[in-house]
C-alpha cells in the first residue's frame, strides 16, 4: 500500500522519480478489484482531509523551497487531472457492475467488459394484469365504442355549477343531499356556483361536452367519483362510474331501451333480458332504473339447489339508472345548438365497482382498493 514519503531532495531528477512512483502506485490500485467499493478508492486518493493528493500538497508542495514550488505545482496539477479521470472511470465501472451484474475490469486508461454468455436462460419479468375494476370499465367502454360512442374525460375536482346547477340541481334542491358531497376547504368567499368539490358523478362531462360540441353527440365517460360515504362492505368514498350521453334530432325513449338492451347483452350474454321501471334523477325526465336477469343463475334465483348470492334469489339485478335528458339541462347550452324544441337525447350511468363485484363474486368493496397482491393475482 503506497504511502507519501518525505522529500529531502527537490532536484528535477528526484521530483521525476517521486512523481513516477506516485503515478505507478495509482495505476496499480486502479486495476485492482473494487472489493470495498469505488467511494473508498475515491476518498483514498481525493479525500480533502487525508487523501493522497492532499498529503502530497502538504508534504511536497508546501514544504518545497521557493525555487522548486513552480515545478512541484505543475507536476501536481498534471497528476491531479489523471487521478480525477481515473476515479471517474472506476465510478462508471462500479455502476455498470451494479446494473448488469457483469464482471468488469478497469485500468487507468480503459474499461473492458467480459462477454455475457447469451446461451444462459434469461430472467423473465413477471407480467402484471388489469385490475378487476379497470378490466370491467374497459369492457363497458368497448361495448359503447363499438356502437360509435366517443370517450370523454374531465376534471375530478369540479365546480358546483357543472356538478349540480347545470344538471338541474338548483341550490337547496333536496336531491343534493343524496350526493354526500366532499367540498374543498376555503371556498366560503367564492360565489356558490364557483365553489370547488370532488365530483359526485361523471355527469358534469355532459355539460362540458355540449358546451364545446354542437349536436349530434354520443359520448361515454369513465372515471373516478367521490362521495362522503362511510366505508363498509358495499360503500367506499371513492368509486368508479361510466356515464353515457346521446343527443340528436328525433331520439326517443325507444332508442334508450334498444341501446341499453344491446349493451347488456354484449356485456353479460345474449340470453340476458332487461327491465325498466320508473325512477327519479334531476337531469332526466322521464327517468328509469334498469335491471337485468341475473347472469349467474339465468334469472332462476338458484344455481342448482343453492340460492343465488348475486341476485339474492330474486332473479333480477338492478344495474344502472337512465332517462331522457331534461329540457332544462339543454337550456344551459341552448346557445350552442341545443334547442330543446328541436333536439332530444338520453343519458345513463352505472357503477363499475358494483358490476365488478357481482361479476367476480367479490363480497367486500374494500378489497378492490387495498392493493393486496394475493387478492389481485387471482384475476391475472
Amino acid at each position: 500500500m503506497y504511502t507519501v514519503p518525505q522529500l529531502d531532495d527537490y532536484s528535477p531528477a528526484s521530483l521525476e522519480k517521486a512523481f513516477d512512483e506516485l503515478r505507478a502506485a495509482f495505476d496499480s490500485e486502479a486495476q485492482a478489484p473494487l472489493d470495498a467499493g469505488w467511494t473508498v478508492f475515491r476518498d483514498r486518493w481525493l479525500g480533502r482531509k487525508s487523501g493522497i493528493l492532499t498529503q502530497v500538497n502538504d508534504q511536497w508542495l508546501k514544504a518545497a523551497p521557493p525555487e522548486a514550488k513552480r515545478e512541484v505545482g505543475r507536476r501536481l496539477n498534471e497528476l491531479k487531472r489523471i487521478i480525477e479521470d481515473g476515479v471517474e472511470e472506476r465510478r462508471i465501472v462500479s455502476v455498470n457492475v451494479a446494473v448488469t451484474g457483469s464482471e468488469l475490469r478497469a485500468s487507468a486508461g480503459s474499461v473492458s467488459v467480459h462477454p455475457v454468455d447469451v446461451t444462459l436462460p434469461g430472467i423473465r419479468r413477471p407480467l402484471g394484469a388489469e385490475h378487476p375494476v379497470i378490466r370491467t370499465m374497459n369492457e363497458i367502454v368497448a361495448v359503447f365504442r363499438a356502437m360509435g360512442y366517443s370517450i370523454a374525460e374531465g376534471p375530478e375536482i369540479e365546480t358546483d355549477y357543472y356538478n349540480f346547477e347545470a344538471l338541474n340541481f338548483p341550490p337547496n334542491h333536496p336531491a343534493r343531499d343524496s350526493q354526500d358531497t366532499l367540498f374543498i376547504a376555503g371556498q366560503e368567499q367564492k360565489p356558490p356556483r364557483e365553489r370547488l368539490l370532488l365530483r359526485t358523478h361523471t355527469s358534469p362531462l355532459q355539460i362540458r361536452t355540449m358546451e364545446k360540441q354542437p349536436p349530434p353527440v354520443r359520448i361515454v365517460v369513465p372515471g373516478k367519483v367521490y362521495r362522503h360515504d362511510t366505508p363498509d362492505a358495499s360503500h367506499s368514498p371513492l368509486f368508479h362510474q361510466v356515464e353515457g350521453l346521446a343527443v340528436d334530432t328525433g331520439i326517443t325513449f325507444s332508442d334508450l331501451k334498444g341501446t341499453l338492451d344491446h349493451a347488456m347483452k354484449a356485456l353479460f350474454g345474449s340470453s340476458v333480458r332487461t327491465r325498466f321501471f320508473p325512477s327519479f334523477f334531476p337531469f332526466t325526465e322521464p327517468s328509469a332504473d334498469v335491471a337485468i336477469t341475473c347472469f349467474k343463475c339465468n334469472g332462476r334465483g338458484r344455481v342448482g339447489e343453492t340460492p343465488c348470492r348475486v341476485c339474492k334469489m330474486t332473479g333480477w339485478i338492478e344495474l344502472l339508472g337512465s332517462g331522457m335528458v331534461d329540457p332544462a339541462v339543454f337550456g344551459f347550452v341552448k346557445s350552442n345548438g341545443y334547442d330543446p324544441e328541436k333536439i332530444s337525447g338520453f343519458a345513463f350511468g352505472m357503477g363499475v365497482d358494483r358490476i365488478a363485484m357481482m361479476k367476480y363474486e367479490i363480497d367486500d368493496i374494500s378489497l378492490l382498493f387495498q392493493g393486496d397482491a394475493r387478492f389481485l393475482e387471482q384475476f391475472a
